[in-house]
């Protein structure tokens, strides 16, 4: 039995509740390896877990946090692929804020001889999250016009950087000025545009006399519609998240979400024919469930040897709720890693 410290939640509804504690961690399974965490990457799906506003919320007390990287400390006797002191990341459907963890074998993957592990605890989810949304979903292909929302975020980096082996041309959206200029230094996009009033003006503007094929739609409320309006006939538009939805604060502010989700925009179904539009959505936890097409599309993924994630903030592990914090108001660039003594 190995003595890990774990961030848990009593249940889900205030990220106040979430507590710093000492658990016992039984040996890995005959399927399993233990790993001892070197960094966590923070998602937006773990906020929005912790306010009891993510249908895959365990039920009862959890410990939140979805992918992680680290050593190989101990394996299981079924396993053969690993090995101990084997440097490793991986994913977990919750559970990923420890010091230790057992995963299942299938569930971990080499870390890159250059990564740290601070940026391959940044690389997993948000990077199967644009690649999957990106290529099974919008069916990218060379020159056409994507438009990113939160374009300096995690997915939205990664999306970046995919579209451009695939040769396509990128509008980037921000919500904060200073992120514009950390994008037109750091990244390839073609434009940058940021969100406020004149939203609709400016992406015209930045679209030119480009059709706008394909969206990345993580924002919700107008910004959704307004790019749905302005999307071109046989486009496609991939929702995978809400950020205007979520809170700064440790638990949801329900008469603001009640008044947003009344708000919402409502496409209607029969007239998708008509508009030629396609409207989908994905969650990234089915693919945590369907194990083979996890490994299949994240093979995908490796053959296009992007570099490692941008990390814009990193912090200690007894630091967790002040990254959970900074993270919530949406002034971060790049992904959010929290490192663990000994890193």
């Amino acid at each position: 039995m190995i003595e890990r410290q774990v961030y848990r939640l009593p249940k889900a509804g205030s990220i106040k509740n979430l507590r710093l504690q000492i658990e016992s961690l039984p040996p890995p399974t005959a399927e399993e390896v233990c790993v001892q965490v070197m960094a966590i990457g923070l998602n937006f799906a773990d906020i929005f877990a912790m306010q009891g506003l993510y249908s895959a919320t365990p039920k009862g007390s959890f410990i939140p946090g979805l992918e992680f990287s680290g050593i190989i400390i101990a394996v299981g006797a079924n396993v053969t692929a690993w090995k101990v002191g084997d440097k490793v990341m991986g994913v977990t459907k919750f559970g990923g804020y420890v010091s230790h963890i057992n995963s299942h074998h299938r569930y971990v993957i080499p870390l890159p001889e250059a990564w740290t592990f601070v940026e391959g605890a940044g690389f997993l989810v948000q990077g199967l999250t644009a690649y999957y949304a990106l290529t099974e979903l919008g069916n990218l292909q060379p020159n056409m016009t994507v438009l990113i929302h939160s374009a300096a975020g995690g997915v939205g980096i990664m999306a970046n950087r995919i579209c451009k082996k695939y040769g396509a041309y990128t509008i980037g959206t921000v919500g904060q000025p200073d992120k514009v200029n950390f994008l037109q230094s750091q990244e390839a996009y073609n434009a940058v545009i940021l969100r406020d009033n004149r939203f609709p003006e400016k992406l015209k503007l930045a679209l030119g006399d480009r059709p706008l094929n394909l969206i990345m739609e993580c924002i919700g409320g107008k910004i959704l519609q307004q790019g749905w309006e302005a999307m071109a006939p046989m486009g496609r538009m991939v929702v995978y998240g809400n950020a205007s939805f979520s809170s700064h604060g440790a638990k949801p502010n329900y008469p603001r979400l009640i008044w947003k989700f009344l708000r919402r925009p409502k496409i209607d179904p029969l007239r998708l024919p008509t508009l030629n539009k396609s409207l989908m959505g994905f969650n990234l936890i089915y693919l945590y469930e369907q194990t083979d097409l996890m490994h299949y599309w994240l093979a995908g993924l490796q053959k296009l040897q992007l570099a490692p994630q941008h990390i814009g903030h990193v912090f200690e592990f007894e630091r967790m709720h002040e990254a959970i914090h900074l993270f919530q108001r949406g002034k971060t660039t790049g992904k959010v890693v929290v490192q663990l003594p000994g890193l």
